[in-house]
């Protein structure tokens, strides 16, 4: 006999609607550069988490720019505690392309409207509406769980969980795990088809600067040191280079789940193994991985001279560059041949890239909270092309895994909406996360 599915109470699921689109109206956009204002968002949070008895911690690095820490005791002392985690800002939206305005909140035909609807402020009401309900209900869960809504994440995080995790690591003792987001949702490779990818990685983070030097002169003069012409040539080369494959332990788990699931036999340690060959395949199910069989850098931003007709002595581009684990000494050296001996690069901001394993009983588990609640689904591991808050966390430990569950319709492009027009996110599928969290958290 199946073991009864106990659900949250009917407050949770009305709640989470509520957080979801009230915390979307706190504009708490992230321009870049410290200009941001979390404060509010953090003490909407802090208030509803003391309204249910759970002491909230308020703290900030710059002022504005405020993160909330607490923490739920669980029944067992001896079992190590896991960190919740979600950030409470987003990143710019203009209102002129949107159907609706970004920060209204709006809840209209069955979905939440909004930036941070999907990125992330559906997640930070998921996990507020289930532990108020736990408050209500009495529950507590089996291991302490610590729960950080931070600053900063759609930046460098040195207001968020930098600051956390290097001035205040005594929040999160004991913590060994943490969930968070960019996980556990639905894809619908194809008709009759539903992938639940957990994240089990993430690439690590590459910003670069680029600088170029050359010989300030006249427009109208020959100048064979011109600096733009030294730096133009070397972004057209980082824009053009194709990457070597390169497989984690992650991404082969998810081409061996993926290939079994479509029938196709695969040894992707075998010599002759071709990953572009399998990934053509897979058809659209193969969007899941082939962002992150290999590194990438895209030239984003150039920055160059003041005036037509005088050549700068200088120039500069920054490019998004993101590493594998086990692939960044790798990336580094194909930095130095791709700018050549006439632009210096640096790192404007790097972060490690993460492996977490997928043989574990923690994933075990989070595979089997997703399937419970969608017996129909197949959960498979994933990397990240991007990276979260996780890899601040990890510098105490913490083994991080994406997990913010969604049962989402076929016709909405989840991926599409992560800093997208449009945002937004099914009521239907916040409350199938408020299950999912709900039975996953107290047993976890």
């Amino acid at each position: 006999m199946a073991e009864e599915v106990r659900e949250p109470d009917a407050t949770a699921l009305d709640e989470v609607v509520t957080f979801t689109s009230e915390l979307i109206r706190i504009d708490t956009t992230n321009r870049g550069g410290g200009d941001c204002r979390e404060r509010p968002a953090a003490e909407y949070v802090a208030e509803r988490l003391a309204a249910a008895g759970i002491e909230p911690t308020l703290l900030e690095r710059t002022t504005g720019r405020t993160n909330v820490v607490a923490r739920i005791p669980g029944t067992d002392p001896t079992a190590p505690a896991l960190l919740v985690h979600g950030h409470l800002d987003v990143v710019p939206a203009d209102p002129a392309e949107w159907t609706v305005h970004p920060f209204s909140g709006e809840v209209r035909d069955g979905l939440v409207w909004g930036r941070g609807a999907v990125d992330m402020k559906n997640m930070d009401a998921m996990v507020l509406a289930v532990v108020r309900s736990w408050a209500r209900q009495g529950v507590r869960p089996r291991r302490d769980v610590v729960l950080a809504y931070t600053a900063d994440e759609e930046d460098s995080a040195a207001d968020g969980s930098g600051f956390l995790a290097d001035r205040h690591a005594a929040l999160f003792e004991g913590c060994t795990e943490g969930i968070s987001e960019s996980g556990a949702f639905s894809f619908h490779p194809e008709p009759g088809t539903t992938l639940y990818p957990i994240a089990a990685g993430e690439r690590g983070t590459a910003w670069l600067k680029l600088t170029a030097h050359g010989r300030a002169g006249h427009g109208s003069k020959v100048n064979t040191a011109n600096a733009v012409t030294r730096l133009a040539a070397a972004v057209a080369r980082i824009g053009a280079h194709t990457w070597p494959v390169r497989l984690t332990t992650t991404v082969r788990a998810a081409l061996t789940e993926l290939a079994a699931l479509y029938g196709i036999e695969i040894d992707t340690h075998a010599p002759d193994f071709d990953t572009d060959l399998l990934l053509d395949k897979l058809g659209p199910a193969a969007a899941l991985v082939a962002p992150t069989v290999r590194n990438s850098a895209n030239p984003t931003m150039l920055e160059a001279g003041y005036k037509v007709n005088v050549i700068p002595g200088a120039a500069v581009a920054y490019v998004d560059g993101r590493m594998l684990p086990g692939a960044e000494e790798e990336f580094a050296e194909t930095m130095d041949l791709l700018t050549g001996p006439d632009v210096e690069w640096e790192f404007h901001h790097r972060e490690v890239p993460l492996e977490a394993p997928v043989d574990s009983p923690t994933f075990a588990r989070l595979r089997a909270a997703v399937e419970r609640f969608d017996p129909d689904g197949h959960v498979v591991p994933f990397t990240m092309s991007g990276g979260t808050d996780a890899k601040q966390f990890s510098r105490l430990g913490i083994t991080g895994y994406g997990f913010s569950p969604l049962k989402l319709p076929p016709d909405l492009d989840y991926a599409a909406l992560f800093h997208g027009v449009d945002e937004r996110v099914p009521v239907d599928a916040l409350h199938f996360g408020v299950r999912v969290l709900d039975h996953y958290l107290k047993t976890a």
